[in-house]
């Protein structure tokens, strides 16, 4: 059965789900069906690029058991549960009018998922033996108990454990030797900011969750609970106290009963605990027959020496207090197999599960938009939007993956991606500003390295995201999670001057009493961080006014920011658990508004870079060829043929000085093709669930609304600072009359015919100015390399201080199962042959007498540094030769030609020049052939042979 709906919020949050979104037979469009979604998760091969959905047997069993004690009453409970269990379903009843629930016990009833996971917990221990008949629940190979609850992010794991809290610790006071109960609890947490907020666990909390959601039946219940003995503790409390290096007294490793002390403090005079991992899926055992590399745990999201030390600090508890069990909340309780064919496995003790999928549908978080088209050119494997996962095009990833300085510019489809994203950002902030919010939407980026992080805020801080109103450093934060990271272990951080100064500036712009100000501006710097970070969103807190958040990895569970509205992903997604977790930072609703059906009102989260399914479909027929490995040839260099060595300069870059005047022949400029279908101008976003999207809900966000942000005048002025930032440090003249010059020369550029659009559509003046405005690097890039090439007065070459000078011979050895041949006039052993033309070209190096010796630059790292839509790319040329009248030939083999490969050229001409001039390496030259029939043609020619 199918039915329609205008969101993908279909059920209560209140009652048991009894609708789920399911694509149809061809796997495709989404449509309504009735009744439960089974409890699953999806598993991905990486090396075969599938997918298949494992449906969680037990849970599913659970769930049936669980609906057949609760509709028979829960027989076997104990009085003290029954009370409980009665209050906490307890909801009065729905007014519609009024669009709330009137007359229950507290303001909004506890969420279905809430109860569900309570009653399975008191299910496991209390109900009698029919009712769990056939179920067992594996544990994780430890001495003491684990019980996992599996809660999407939003969805309400704090009340929980206030509900393990409050069940445990009354049944403890009224019956003492029931050793199923214990009053005395050890919370552990991932970090400060969840134990701060987990602060309101504890009963004599002014802010306690036990008075808020009155959790209590009455009074005489609610003070008896004050008698529960709580410890919350971040994880880091677990760790083995590291001996004083310099301490004159070596008192040894620290025994199991101090450890114990010190951890638990006035909890150690306790026996027989429980304990709560929050984000459980951080308390990881591993076991001693999986290998798990580091890499493959980070890309979980897990720190493995984290992992090992909190399971090994309970255990220590353990051995000298006893646990008696341990309740696990987590959205996403996985762990590593080991194995290449999934990416994680789930925890074997799951009792049970209410998935992102679930807190979707039912209204409890966000509902995730994803890009799912533009009017540009999609990705060539995925056919989907770039935008749907950027950091997979190379172009982003190659980029971002270097150690780039922090002016360097993000790469074009980085900058027009935030332009779009931007602008809709914006959009969103005058919403609410319009509709009374004081506090500002923000947009979080979540990206793959700090320089990274620092190039993206120099872009918006700096004024080059094209978007007003982005522009904002106050209220602009960029995580250190260096820092951030030495703030959740309490530790002590080297004093950052620059990064002190940006977080001062933002605590002066935000907007608290004057000696609130001074009492933060006194903390040190990972405190202060801390105290922007966990504020973002909250009314009269340091971090209320910030609007552009952006991290490095991803940042802490527990960070509940509900207005983040905007997320970028500029980091590499291998796993579905990591997406999953970077989406759940904009998770968090920011009001819980109902219809007449009793059913929340959407709220969105827009999301770019991340993809919510990192499966990608294959075309038909695509069937997967598993052969056995390729033999494989170690490439090495030859020791015996010294003589045939070829080196190079290792040039860092080349300044070029320029004259004061600057004269641009117009004649001799070549024309610029900017490409439409490489620029989108706008993205449709659709609501999506973890795997597919409903495209029949999908909404557009278009950049030919923004007029005011792409004004001729502006735009002129823009590329002229971009030239002016390229070009000062190498102009001896008076700089304000180089300013002057530069807003004439990109003025006449963008007015003149040099600049070429290949379609009727996009001439239209509003449409070709966006197009300016995104292409502006390159515009920049295009100009400048004819700026210089006519009034350049000195090249000068800047080597690289580490290895100045590049040789053939300290190329390391390597292995390859590609088609290779052995080679006579090289220096290296083989030469790899990556097409049939490369063979051609290979076999006349070794054949025409004019060549001395020659290389393929294949792991030789001889590169050539050009810009190209504002980026700093390496060019890597095919091959080098050397030829008998002493000149070394630089040799590209193309098959096509295209604006990129004409700027690699001009890079490559400037280099040979530079070289020349400066001398000690002979004479270079350089050639591109682009039929191989040229190919002898052209090392005849530089060899001095007339044809």
């Amino acid at each position: 059965m199918s039915e329609t709906s205008s969101s993908l919020i279909i059920n209560s949050p209140y009652l048991k789900p009894d609708r789920y979104w399911d694509q149809d037979d061809n796997g495709k469009m989404l449509s309504i069906q009735t009744g439960r979604r089974p409890a699953a998760y999806e598993l991905y091969d990486t090396r075969t690029n599938t997918r298949r959905v494992e449906k969680l047997g037990r849970v599913n069993a659970i769930r049936e058991r669980l609906d057949s004690w609760h509709n028979a009453g829960w027989p076997g409970v104990t009085g003290v549960t029954r009370q409980l269990l009665k209050h906490w379903h307890a909801r009065g009843k729905w007014d519609s009018d009024e669009k709330r629930w009137s007359g229950g016990p507290r303001q909004y009833p506890l969420y279905f998922c809430q109860l569900e996971a309570i009653e399975a917990l008191i299910w496991w221990l209390e109900a009698p033996q029919d009712f769990k008949q056939g179920i067992f629940l594996p544990g994780d190979g430890g001495p003491w108990e684990r019980i996992c609850s599996k809660m999407a992010t939003g969805s309400g794991k704090t009340s929980l454990m206030a509900l393990i809290i409050t069940w445990q610790s009354l049944n403890a006071i009224h019956y003492p030797k029931d050793a199923r109960y214990s009053k005395a609890v050890l919370i552990v947490t991932p970090g400060l900011t969840v134990k701060s907020r987990l602060q309101v666990l504890y009963p004599s909390n002014d802010k306690n969750v036990y008075d808020e959601f009155r959790l209590c039946p009455n009074e005489a219940l609610r003070q008896q609970l004050n008698q529960a003995e709580l410890l919350i503790e971040n994880w880091h409390t677990l760790m083995p106290l590291k001996e004083q290096d310099r301490s004159v007294v070596k008192k040894g490793r620290e025994s199991d009963e101090a450890f114990t002390r010190r951890v638990l403090g006035e909890l150690a005079a306790r026996k027989d605990l429980i304990v709560i991992n929050d984000e459980a899926h951080h308390a990881y055992r591993k076991p001693a027959e999986i290998k798990v590399s580091k890499k493959d745990a980070e890309e979980l999201g897990i720190d493995l020496d984290e992992a090992t030390r909190w399971i090994e600090g309970l255990d220590r508890i353990h051995k000298t207090r006893r646990i008696r069990r341990c309740f696990d909340l987590s959205a996403t309780p996985f762990a590593p197999t080991g194995k290449t064919n999934t990416e994680a496995g789930l925890f074997d003790w799951i009792i049970s599960d209410f998935g992102l999928n679930d807190a979707i549908e039912a209204g409890l978080v966000k509902t995730p938009r994803i890009v799912v088209r533009d009017d540009a050119l999609p990705n060539a494997k995925s056919y989907r939007s770039k935008l749907y996962h950027l950091y997979r095009e190379a172009e982003v990833s190659q980029d971002l993956n270097r150690r780039a300085a922090v002016a360097d510019p993000l790469p074009d489809l980085v900058q027009k991606a935030y332009a779009i994203l931007a602008y809709d950002w914006r959009e969103t902030a005058q919403a609410w500003a319009d509709g009374g919010h004081t506090i500002p939407p923000v947009l979080l980026t979540v990206c793959n390295r700090t320089e990274t992080a620092a190039r993206i805020e120099k872009f918006f801080t700096g004024g080059d995201c094209l978007i007003k109103g982005t522009q904002a450093p106050e209220k602009t934060l960029r995580v250190d999670s260096r820092v951030l990271e030495k703030a959740e272990r309490g530790e002590s951080v080297t004093k950052d001057t620059d990064y002190e100064a940006r977080l001062t500036a933002i605590i002066e712009a935000s907007g608290l009493p004057p000696d609130k100000v001074q009492d933060l501006l006194s903390l040190k710097q990972q405190e202060q961080l801390r105290a922007l970070v966990d504020t973002v969103g909250k009314r009269g807190q340091p971090g209320q006014q910030l609007q552009n958040v952006i991290s490095v990895a991803m940042l802490s569970e527990g960070w509940d920011a509900a207005n983040v509205t905007h997320i970028m992903g500029l980091r590499a997604f291998t796993s579905q658990l990591l997406c999953e977790q970077v989406i759940g930072r904009g998770l968090r609703r920011v009001a819980h508004d109902m219809d007449e059906q009793g059913l929340l009102l959407p709220e969105y989260v827009n999301i770019f870079g991340v993809p919510l399914s990192i499966f990608q479909e294959i075309s038909e027929g695509g069937e997967i060829d598993i052969r056995p490995p390729k033999p494989s040839v170690r490439v090495d260099v030859e020791p015996d043929r010294n003589h045939l060595e070829i080196r190079w300069p290792n040039i860092q870059r080349i300044d070029a000085v320029l004259r004061p005047e600057l004269i641009l022949d117009w004649q001799n400029v070549e024309p610029l093709t900017l490409d439409p279908m490489q620029t989108p101008l706008n993205a449709e976003v659709a609501p999506s669930l973890t795997g597919f999207a409903n495209l029949a809900m999908a909404s557009e966000i278009d950049l030919e609304q923004a007029l005011e942000d792409f004004r001729l005048q502006n735009l002129i002025f823009r590329g002229a600072r971009k030239l002016y930032l390229q070009n000062a440090d190498s102009f001896s003249g008076d700089k304000q009359f180089l300013a002057i010059q530069l807003i004439r020369i990109v003025e006449q550029f963008l007015n003149s015919d040099k600049l070429h659009i290949p379609s009727i559509w996009h001439q239209d003046p509003m449409r070709k100015q966006i197009l300016f405005a995104l292409n502006m690097d390159t515009v920049v890039g295009h100009v400048n390399r004819f700026v210089r090439l006519q009034n350049t007065e000195k090249l000068e070459a800047v080597f690289d201080e580490l290895q100045p000078i590049g040789s053939t011979s300290r190329m390391r050895s390597w292995l390859t199962t590609k088609p290779c041949q052995v080679t006579e006039r090289s220096q290296i052993s083989h030469v790899v042959y990556d097409s049939a033309w490369e063979k051609v070209v290979a076999d006349l190096c070794e054949k025409v007498p004019q060549v001395v010796a020659w290389a393929k630059n294949d792991h030789l790292d001889f590169v050539i540094r050009y810009l190209w839509r504002g980026s700093s790319r390496n060019f890597v040329p095919d091959y080098l030769i050397r030829l008998n009248n002493g000149k070394t030939l630089v040799l590209e083999v193309k098959g096509i030609d295209d604006e990129r490969n004409r700027m690699k050229r001009a890079a490559m001409a400037v280099w040979i020049k530079t070289v020349n001039e400066q001398g000690g390496f002979g004479q270079w030259c350089f050639d591109v052939v682009f039929e191989p029939a040229r190919t002898r043609d052209v090392i005849m020619q530089h060899a001095g042979i007339a044809l």
